[in-house]
């Protein structure tokens, strides 16, 4: 295929989360501007082994695909929740909180209204052509193995975070299941004596409750172990709300890069924390159950999992744990073992023929521009929940995915179309020139 004018898009963007659905849905009424948009998954199921029935998202229904960019937007759920004949029902509901089903069925319902969205489509490569300023990115099918080639201005990536695995639980090859596919299992997981979670947010405590709810019935053993000194709550107060903001990514993008990873660490039970009421839930449940059944459960808090083996003959698993406060060990078994470890993002390995184009920080980790760019001009790679270290824990929540795609389409177009606040905070992060003085020395 030779390129021309016509046939290179504006932008590809790989990976479509809800980061991605959002920047497609924002970008269609944008008639001058043309993106592709490409997913190896056979179709849009988000976070599918975590669907329970009853799990909400941790922030309101405003924070959806677009209306915190465009409250008019075709997009949006009140418009999503008209079309389905529920407005009513979820205006007397009164809850905030969108049940993680409806979340799903939501974005399911605006990709049906594009286009330009391709699954079973996998990027296998891209390069980049100096001469025509140009991107390269080559697809293929994943049904049927065809390869196509595409060319582009701009890159967006967004393949998201995969599930993490520690390291003391690699050698396991799968035996231990990992909470992103919780509900595949759980009917499996449900037959065995004993049950451990490992981890210590929110789905960590969404898998305890959920099990929680048939242990008088089933009889099992129940187990939560966290290397948490406790089980840390969401931190909700408006005032550290005010902490997902545009002025507060500005303060810790401009921190030097030692005190941002330390923050980071610090700063987990602002974005890693459980729901409040599902902790009191947990309690009250366990409570009313022990009214009536001697239920076996146990609580371990500032333990780490250091050693995991699993015993093929017995169908065991047995675990090495270090308890920090005390600086003790001790070892642990259980017939099942639930990881609810989390996510970490993976560098997928299609950037490798653009890796010259793209800014490398002394950790080999993406050197993010405050504009979302990862590319040394900081115009053409962009990158959507891959800059927790740049630009903070606001990075994977979802109430900020309307900045960052208001932010990019600004940089893909020169155009302000949706107005990127600066400043929405009532308290002040950081220290201004004209605020600063020379340091005292102190007086003895």
């Amino acid at each position: 295929m030779h390129t021309t004018k016509e046939n290179i898009a504006d932008f590809i963007a790989i990976g479509v989360g809800p980061m991605n659905l959002g920047l497609a849905c924002l970008t269609e009424p944008i008639k001058d501007l043309q993106g592709i948009f490409f997913d190896k998954k056979e179709k849009f199921n988000w976070h599918a082994g975590m669907l329970l029935q009853d799990t909400t998202l941790q922030i309101p229904f405003m924070a959806d695909l677009v209306t915190l960019a465009d409250p008019t937007s075709p997009f949006s759920f009140l418009n999503y929740i008209k079309e389905q004949g529920r407005i009513y029902s979820f205006y007397i509901r009164e809850n905030f909180l969108l049940l993680r089903n409806e979340y799903n069925q939501y974005c399911q319902w605006a990709l049906s209204k594009l286009s330009n969205i391709h699954f079973q489509t996998e990027v296998i490569s891209t390069a980049y052509n100096e001469a025509g300023q140009y991107y390269t990115v080559v697809t293929k099918c994943i049904k049927t193995n065809e390869e196509k080639v595409y060319f582009c201005r701009k890159l967006i990536l967004g393949t998201g975070n995969q599930p993490y695995v520690p390291a003391c639980c690699k050698k396991l090859k799968g035996k231990a299941i990992h909470s992103s596919s919780y509900l595949s299992h759980k009917s499996k997981i449900q037959t065995k004596k004993s049950i451990t979670v490992v981890g210590s947010g929110q789905s960590a405590a969404e898998i305890f409750y959920d099990l929680l709810q048939e242990i008088d019935q089933r009889g099992y053993e129940l187990n939560w172990i966290t290397r948490s000194p406790r089980f840390f709550p969401l931190e909700y107060s408006k005032l550290t709300l005010e902490m997902t903001s545009p002025e507060y990514v500005d303060y810790f993008f401009n921190l030097p890069s030692d005190k941002r990873n330390d923050l980071i660490k610090n700063q987990k039970h602002l974005y890693k924390g459980i729901n409040q009421d599902l902790i009191a839930n947990i309690y009250d449940l366990i409570y009313t159950k022990r009214l009536t059944h001697d239920i076996k459960i146990n609580l371990r808090t500032n333990s780490e999992v250091q050693e995991v083996i699993y015993d093929e003959s017995l169908e065991r698993f047995y675990m090495d744990i270090h308890q920090h406060e005390e600086d003790k060990y001790y070892k642990f078994q259980t017939e099942e073992l639930i990881l609810a470890t989390g996510y970490a993002y993976q560098q997928p390995a299609f950037i490798e023929g653009i890796k010259d184009q793209i800014r490398w920080d002394e950790n080999q980790r993406y050197d993010v521009h405050r504009n979302y760019a990862i590319d040394h001009k900081g115009t053409d790679i962009f990158v959507q929940n891959a800059e927790l270290y740049t630009h903070g824990f606001v990075t994977p929540d979802l109430g900020m995915a309307c900045y960052r795609n208001s932010y990019i389409i600004k940089e893909l177009t020169g155009t302000d179309h949706y107005a990127v606040e600066k400043r929405i905070a009532f308290q002040q992060f950081e220290v201004t020139q004209e605020e600063q003085i020379e340091k005292q020395e102190p007086v003895l």
